[in-house]
């Protein structure tokens, strides 16, 4: 089964007004979390994901992105991947206590990422962790989502310079 298919098999878009992570109202909700928490559908996306970034990148060394909507994808993506990958999370906020990291994971100064998300609208989230990553030190290639829904996040990360990469567009659901 592709991606398209088990999005329209588990009602993943939903038409109702719903107010969006970017703060947008919006009478169209594509929740994510359920093809990221399904165990068919996290090998689909991951697998979708993971081929879609190797075939425009080539390589990288680490993937990663803010919590919770990259979390399952991060994890499924490094299980299926056909090459040496670190993951790393960003939280939304350092920890107060411990070493008070704001990533966290096994990545270094100066390696290579691609940042990952689950649904992009604005991009704002992406941005969020694409700026942890710079400012620990690695090298923002990309980001992958799901689904793209084209409504800023293109405009947003062609002005940073980094290439968006989606499984969907909004325009295909």
């Amino acid at each position: 089964m592709d991606i398209l298919n088990f999005i329209k098999k588990y009602d993943i878009v939903q038409h109702e007004k719903v107010i969006l992570s970017s703060g947008k109202v919006s009478n169209l909700y594509i929740d994510g979390k359920k093809v990221s928490l399904d165990s068919e559908g996290v090998k689909i996306a991951a697998n979708g994901l993971y081929e879609l970034l190797v075939k425009n990148l080539n390589s990288f060394d680490a993937i990663g992105g803010l919590t919770l909507g990259a979390d399952p994808l991060i994890g499924a993506i490094l299980y299926h991947s056909k090459h040496s990958l670190k993951g790393f999370i960003v939280r939304k906020e350092a920890k107060g206590h411990g070493l008070q990291k704001l990533i966290e994971g096994p990545v270094e100064k100066g390696m290579s990422c691609v940042i990952v998300e689950d649904v992009v609208t604005t991009g704002k989230s992406a941005l969020k962790a694409i700026s942890a990553a710079q400012e620990f030190g690695m090298k923002v290639l990309g980001i992958g989502c799901l689904v793209n829904r084209q409504e800023g996040g293109d405009e947003l990360f062609q002005s940073l310079n980094l290439p968006l990469f989606s499984l969907l567009n909004a325009s295909d659901l």
